[in-house]
């Protein structure tokens, strides 16, 4: 994949999860933390966390499986293709919930 591309993917995937954080953040008492960096993306959520890399998301529970942005705008969790604002809507969803 171009590097420019990849590069507007990664910040667009990040930019989802504060998104989507933020709005399931409103019925929280907890809210989310976003870190960005060029080569990981890490959301906090109390003592949660999702850390992504380029080919790996792993969780706070020790869970690890493959990830990876595609060219056409979606992102592949566990070698599933989702929609990339679908796939950070659950995820979001899922860490603000179990955070309660």
């Amino acid at each position: 994949m171009d590097t420019i591309l990849h590069r507007e993917l990664w910040t667009s995937w990040a930019s989802l999860l504060r998104s989507y954080a933020a709005v399931h953040g409103l019925n929280s008492r907890h809210h989310a933390v976003v870190e960005v960096g060029a080569d990981e993306i890490t959301l906090r959520v109390a003592s949660r966390w999702l850390r992504f890399t380029h080919d790996l998301v792993e969780d706070s529970e020790g869970n690890r499986s493959p990830f990876s942005l595609e060219e056409d705008g979606t992102v592949k969790l566990n070698g599933i293709p989702q929609q990339m604002d679908l796939a950070a809507e659950s995820l979001a969803r899922e860490m603000m919930s179990e955070s309660r």
